[in-house]
């Protein structure tokens, strides 16, 4: 039986959040492994629980208010050492650029569209659990 990856879910919309989870379902490849939710609305609890580790991926909202996920990404990039990768949520995709100002290693557009979405996440963990073992 594979371990479960653990994905660390940033927004403070309750909707998006389920978004996220609806489009990964159970695992969102099936070469990697279950992955196991962890929803946070706001930053101090983003900080609190990437502090505690065990965290494979975030995928945070850069729409989030007040702490958009871009400037979450690139200030956990500073702060978390080996910070796990970043999936940002972008409400256009004008804002590429910002994705690579906050050194995101991957970013899709909102909504969130299922199969774009879940060969991002999948892309991220297959690099993440390389790494870890």
């Amino acid at each position: 039986m594979q371990p479960t990856a653990t994905v660390l879910v940033y927004s403070d919309n309750a909707s998006t959040r389920e978004q996220v989870r609806l489009a990964t379902g159970r695992r969102p490849a099936t070469d990697v492994p279950e992955v196991e939710f962890i929803e946070c609305a706001t930053l101090p609890a983003v900080l609190k629980r990437l502090d505690a580790g065990g965290v494979d991926v975030c995928v945070l909202d850069g729409e989030a208010k007040p702490a958009g996920g871009m400037g979450v990404c690139r200030q956990i990039k500073d702060e978390i050492f080996r910070a796990p990768p970043v999936l940002l949520l972008m409400g256009r995709p004008q804002d590429a650029w910002l994705a690579t100002w906050s050194r995101a290693e991957a970013a899709v557009t909102l909504p969130v569209e299922p199969v774009e979405f879940a060969d991002a996440l999948a892309a991220l963990l297959r690099s993440r659990l390389a790494v870890r073992s």
